[in-house]
Parts: structure tokens; C-alpha cells; sequence
């Protein structure tokens, strides 16, 4: 059986915190707010952009609407823009969320009707949440029941924990890989064999030093060997 090809696809849901003009008189007193992690994954926009030039990124805020909820979600939007006029978040939606989400719908759709395809979303999350601090320093995200993907990422951390043996990997940490997300969505629209979806999750308190110079290095390299 011959082998299929493989495309690889790079998204960075939370990859910045702007807000467009139209929008931005409700956040004008909200810049710390703005700066923090409620408002955008710090370092995943460099992730993603150090692992593939096959990338399309986000970087409006996910307080205006997060790019990685399905429409039905309850956290969609934010508490700053959820008590907006029913037609102004669906303005929102139309000229935020839907054409990016669209966008990348339809590059999986053509990959598939090629081949197959990988597709790696980029998040940074906080050390420390709620008083529960996050062991993990590099994690993978994936729906365990869905065996492709699964052997995907299994043979992904081993890589990893050979390349980072100082480094704690983990699997599904701190969130579960099958929960509402991009990823999630595109495994209800494409089978198994055809899609794999995997969140890449890095620790922010890695930032700023060389270690997420380290981490990004191997992340890319055990990519390039895994596939």
C-alpha cells in the first residue's frame, strides 16, 4: 500500500493581544488585563513560527472572542464582550472568528483530499493557576481514542524526552487534549487516518531564558523525525 502524503499545518489560536479599532473604546481601561494570559498565550506566536512557515495565526485577543471555542461555547466571549448587543458580537464573529476558523477548515479539507495531515496548534500556559502549580514544562494535547493520533504522540514524547532529559514532558497536561478546541472540531468533521490534531502546550515561566530556545529546537527537530 503506498504511503499517503503528509502535510503539516501550524496554527496559533491565541498568538497575540490586539484588538481591532472597532472594538477597542471597550477595553480602554483594561491594559493589564490586556498583558495577561486571560488575553493571549505569551511565546506561542514564536512557537509556532519557529516550527512551520505553513502557519496561520491569530492575534486578536481571546478577551474580544476565542478563536479555539466553538460558537456554543459558554466562554466564547469574554465577560468584557459577552453583554453585547446579540448583532454586534455576531459582527464579531463574522469578521474575527469565522474567517479564520474558515481559513483553516479549508486548508485541512484540500490536504486531505490529498493525503493526510498534521496539524499542530500552538499555547503557552501559566506556571502557577489558582494556587495549583503546573508541573509540566512541554506537554502534547491529543484524543487518546483516535489510535493514529495517539501513535503520533506517543512516538513524539519519547522523542522529546530523549532530546529534553531535563525537561519534564508530559501528555494532556494541564488540559485535556479532547476538550473544545480547534483540534476538536476538525476530528468531528475528518476521520481518524485522515487528521491528526495536536495542541503543543509550552510552560511560560520558560520565556525568558534559553531554555524555550531549547525547547523549540527540539520540538521541531522530533517533529521532523516523527513524521
Amino acid at each position: 500500500m503506498p504511503r499517503r502524503e503528509a502535510r503539516v499545518l501550524v496554527t496559533c489560536e491565541h498568538g497575540g493581544n490586539r484588538i481591532p479599532p472597532r472594538w477597542a473604546a471597550l477595553f480602554r481601561v483594561q491594559r493589564k488585563l490586556l498583558e495577561s494570559h486571560r488575553s493571549w498565550d505569551a511565546g506561542a506566536l514564536t512557537l509556532a513560527r519557529r516550527i512551520s512557515k505553513a502557519l496561520d495565526a491569530n492575534t486578536a485577543s481571546r478577551l474580544l472572542v476565542d478563536l479555539n471555542r466553538s460558537e456554543h461555547h459558554r466562554a466564547l466571549f469574554s465577560a468584557i464582550t459577552r453583554g453585547l448587543p446579540d448583532a454586534e458580537r455576531e459582527r464579531i464573529l463574522d469578521e474575527v472568528y469565522r474567517p479564520y476558523r474558515n481559513r483553516v477548515e479549508q486548508f485541512v479539507d484540500g490536504a486531505i483530499a490529498r493525503g493526510r495531515i498534521v496539524h499542530l496548534s500552538a499555547h503557552s500556559f501559566v506556571p502557577v493557576l489558582n494556587g495549583v502549580t503546573r508541573r509540566a514544562d512541554v506537554a502534547l494535547l491529543y484524543d487518546p481514542s483516535r489510535r493514529p493520533e495517539k501513535a503520533f504522540c506517543d512516538a513524539w514524547v519519547a522523542a522529546l524526552k530523549r532530546a529534553l532529559p531535563a525537561f519534564r514532558v508530559r501528555r494532556n497536561s494541564p488540559y485535556r487534549g479532547s476538550a473544545d478546541g480547534l483540534t476538536t472540531a476538525l476530528r468531528r468533521r475528518h476521520a481518524a487516518n485522515d487528521y491528526i490534531g495536536v495542541e503543543i502546550e509550552v510552560n511560560q515561566r520558560l520565556l525568558d531564558s534559553d531554555a524555550f530556545d531549547r525547547v523549540t529546537e527540539a520540538l521541531l527537530g522530533t517533529l521532523v523525525s516523527t513524521l
